[in-house]
């Protein structure tokens, strides 16, 4: 609520140094209470429902915060909504992946896991991946790494489809895949199975919390946006810059619920969050702001260039070869923060 109240005064000002510290305190507080209610959301409903609720909470937000900072922004911003979905996917498939490897592996020796849930999550990342951020830079029919209008209106609605069938997919039709996997000897996975649901009362009040939780996550980002792009302006750093730093704010919840659950040895629910950001990113933000840009002025620049091509097609690899098995150790989840790593050096050191 202080997050909330801070975000309505400072909205639409010039914050001076010691207002952006207290934007900055009332964020972390906000991703604290969005994980928390999030969590409690998550235990009444069960998986794989608890982990969707937040995913697309958090892309939905994020989805008005790219549209917002296009509309301000001209042609200066017309690489914006690429940076942010590429480095959304880089968060959630290297980032919030390896550290939930590599929590769960360290507590239990060995991370489980549920292969064909994870596999086919990753197979969607890949190809809403590819097929928005990738195919622009080949396409032959406007010069730029652009889509031309109909291309990117089937870009659109192809991506849509896929996270409806996505969606389907891990909540009814084979619901089982994406649910945690229980070790040997244990009756249900990980250790908190004992906890009682909220009453119905009490998560609604919770789902209500985590809407404004994540609108105050959102929005005093944005308050402290003008801060950073003044920093990376000064410090001559990319422009993309900008983009990955917000990502990594937004993001932070389902960061956050993503470790813990690993620490509770429910490593699926962790893939489940950081798997299925990412498809809900890739899958609501191209839509939304293939929908924009017709009163959006500027151009639309999707295609990623040939270093961040590289970082996709070695993630993609890598991933793959994660999943699999259906099990990972501390190599597994070392090698995904690697690849992170190099993405947010990179970013600041192209």
């Amino acid at each position: 609520m202080v997050a909330v109240l801070v975000l309505g005064i400072g909205w639409g000002r010039d914050l001076p140094g010691p207002v952006v510290a207290v934007v900055g305190l009332c964020l972390i507080g906000s991703v604290l209470s969005a994980v928390h209610h999030a969590e409690v959301v998550a235990h009444r409903v069960g998986e794989p429902f608890g982990s969707l609720v937040l995913a697309v909470a958090v892309t939905v937000i994020e989805v008005g915060l790219i549209v917002m900072l296009m509309a301000g922004g001209g042609d200066k911003a017309s690489t914006y909504a690429r940076d942010t979905v590429f480095a959304a996917v880089m968060i959630t498939c290297n980032g919030i992946v390896g550290l939930s490897l590599l929590v769960a592996a360290l507590r239990r020796r060995v991370a489980v896991f549920n292969a064909e849930g994870s596999g086919g999550a990753l197979a969607t990342v890949i190809t809403l991946a590819a097929m928005t951020l990738v195919l622009p830079s080949f396409t032959t029919s406007q010069p730029g790494p652009e889509f031309t209008g109909v291309q990117l209106a089937f870009a659109a609605v192809a991506s849509l489809c896929l996270y409806g069938l996505f969606v389907a997919v891990q909540t009814v039709r084979h619901r089982d895949y994406f649910l945690p996997v229980a070790r040997a000897g244990q009756e249900t996975p990980g250790d908190d199975e004992h906890a009682p649901p909220p009453t119905p009362r009490e998560t609604w009040g919770s789902l209500a919390l985590l809407v404004l939780a994540l609108v105050a996550v959102v929005g005093n980002a944005k308050l402290i946006s003008p801060a950073i792009e003044d920093g990376v302006e000064s410090a001559g750093l990319p422009k993309a810059v900008v983009g990955v730093v917000i990502a990594l704010m937004v993001l932070l919840p389902e960061t956050l619920a993503a470790v813990r659950a690993a620490r509770r040895d429910r490593v699926q629910t962790s893939l489940n969050l950081a798997y299925g950001s990412a498809i809900a990113s890739i899958g609501l933000t191209i839509p939304a702001i293939a929908l924009a840009s017709v009163w959006l002025s500027g151009p639309l620049v999707l295609g990623l260039g040939p270093l961040h091509l590289a970082l996709l097609t070695l993630t993609a690899a890598v991933s793959a070869l994660t999943v699999v098995p259906g099990r990972a150790t501390l190599l597994q989840g070392g090698v995904h923060l690697v690849l992170f790593a190099a993405f947010v050096f990179l970013s600041f050191s192209p």
